[in-house]
């Protein structure tokens, strides 16, 4: 069952971004249904300031194009050196329709190809994944994602002909939540496209690493709530389920995302800090910059 338990514990489960993001005023933002991941596996000795600054690139160009798709940008903590782009999306017809405009924006398009370019220099593969927001699978949707910092990333593969016993494995934790943690939240997504399926997601932001001591605090709480019987079935039924799972944490990094005015006026000192002043005689960065998916 590896960190099932612990993931599940976790306060303040979901993710939102994107189209919605512009749409929600409010502090609590909801997860979109489509969920779209660009994950960049960066050379050794190119990440850090360098890869932000050929990240920017895809900021300006989004910023200058207004464009309403938004993304949050992060970096592995810990794992294989990496950065991963969340984009969302209400239906696939709405990353269609986002797609065509961008394809239509000549400025827009001549941006990007720079900006890949740029990028490109600096990574060693890319690719994309696709998934779908499993609201059955989900628990209280909403979080205040504008003052999160961290992702705690988990993926679960499961064996081919079990997702029975994975649809009771979370019937079973969201019962014990609703019995003796209520106020948890999580949201779960199932993958559709880029990668072998079944796999689900489980993506948990958090402010601070007093979320995590906080998760570990509360396990007696959701043990007591299974009971010792119940403790063995969640075990046997994810032994059943779950062939493989890794877990993994990624810091925010704002200034490798693109999001939503409301996230920016609900923190503005975290998602636009205040630019260092430039050396003398600095250029200016590139003057084509692109776009993240």
């Amino acid at each position: 069952m590896k960190k099932l338990v612990q993931i599940f514990v976790m306060a303040s489960l979901v993710f939102a971004c994107a189209d919605l993001a512009a749409a929600q005023e409010e502090a609590g933002h909801k997860p979109p249904k489509v969920l779209v991941i660009t994950r960049e596996f960066v050379k050794p000795g190119k990440g850090g300031a360098t890869h932000e600054k050929a990240e920017s690139l895809y900021v300006q160009a989004m910023t200058r194009a207004k464009s309403p798709v938004h993304y949050i940008g992060m970096e592995g903590v810990s794992g294989r050196a990496r950065a991963l782009f969340f984009a969302g999306y209400e239906s696939f017809d709405a990353w269609q329709t986002s797609e065509e405009a961008e394809q239509k924006d000549e400025a827009l398009s001549a941006g990007l190809a720079h900006a890949d370019a740029v990028d490109g220099e600096l990574l060693e593969g890319i690719d994309h994944t696709v998934w779908y927001l499993d609201e059955e699978g989900s628990y209280n949707t909403s979080v205040d994602l504008p003052h999160m910092r961290y992702f705690e990333i988990e993926r679960f593969t499961l064996r081919q002909g079990h997702e029975r016993e994975w649809t009771d494995v979370v019937k079973l934790v969201k019962a014990a939540y609703a019995k003796a943690l209520p106020e948890m939240h999580w949201a779960m997504y199932a993958s559709v496209y880029g990668i072998a399926s079944p796999a689900y997601l489980v993506i948990v932001p958090m402010k601070s690493g007093a979320d995590i001591d906080k998760a570990f605090a509360n396990n007696p709480k959701f043990a007591a709530a299974m009971g010792e019987d119940g403790m063995k079935k969640l075990s046997a039924l994810s032994a059943a389920a779950i062939e493989s799972s890794e877990t993994n944490l990624f810091a925010i990094n704002p200034k490798m995302s693109y999001v939503g005015e409301d996230m920016v006026k609900a923190d503005p000192e975290f998602w636009r800090p205040k630019a260092s002043a430039p050396a003398a005689g600095a250029k200016k960065a590139g003057e084509k910059p692109a776009a993240k998916p």
